[in-house]
């Protein structure tokens, strides 16, 4: 097993729609996935003690991200190479165990689990997710991509988009962080209203 397969692919299925009570909409994709509210809860007791001082856990549909800030006393004087090195060997020698707490998340949330080390300055991700999302765009907005392709700013349209979607993501993200709040309070009040 590569590490990059640490934890294998969730199951995905037809399940019950909205209408029966299993929260937001989003179609078929996510009807049978099971909630992943107390991931940042469950990694944070999951986690081996020492490994980090801080934990960032991040959930969508398809992935749950665990980046860990290596302590302080690991972080002293390195920058640069060095913290590079030290995410390395932080790397290596928790692979197996890493995988191992992937497998237990996945089973329980159905989701795959990436991750990734902070170390002063320097971040990197050792796995992650890159999912196919399906759109439909009408000629304005291909010509938007096709412009970022032709200038070199994105190899292809996929990337175009990828681009402009973290572009927006940088420059709108308290209103997100607003919207996603709202969703979550909507969520909530849903699962305490009466069941059908």
């Amino acid at each position: 097993m590569t590490e990059n397969d640490d934890e294998g692919r969730g199951r995905r299925g037809r399940g019950r729609s909205d209408r029966e009570g299993r929260g937001r909409r989003g179609g078929w994709q996510v009807a049978d996935l099971p909630p992943a509210d107390d991931a940042g809860a469950w990694f944070r007791g999951r986690l081996p003690d020492g490994w980090f001082s801080e934990v960032d856990v991040r959930v969508d549909r398809e992935e749950i991200t665990v980046v860990g800030t290596l302590s302080e006393e690991q972080a002293a004087g390195a920058d640069g190479a060095e913290a590079e090195g030290r995410i390395s060997r932080f790397r290596a020698d928790t692979k197996a165990e890493r995988i191992e707490i992937a497998l237990e998340a996945q089973g329980r949330y159905q989701r795959k689990v990436s991750w990734g080390v902070r170390l002063g300055e320097t971040e990197a991700l050792f796995t992650h997710v890159s999912a196919p999302v399906m759109t439909r765009l009408r000629q304005p907005e291909r010509q938007v991509l096709d412009t970022l392709v032709d200038a070199g700013v994105a190899r292809s349209r996929s990337d175009a988009l990828a681009w402009s979607v973290r572009l927006v993501g940088q420059h709108a993200e308290e209103w997100l962080g607003q919207l996603r709040g709202a969703m979550a309070e909507v969520d909530k009040l849903r699962g305490e209203g009466p069941s059908l």
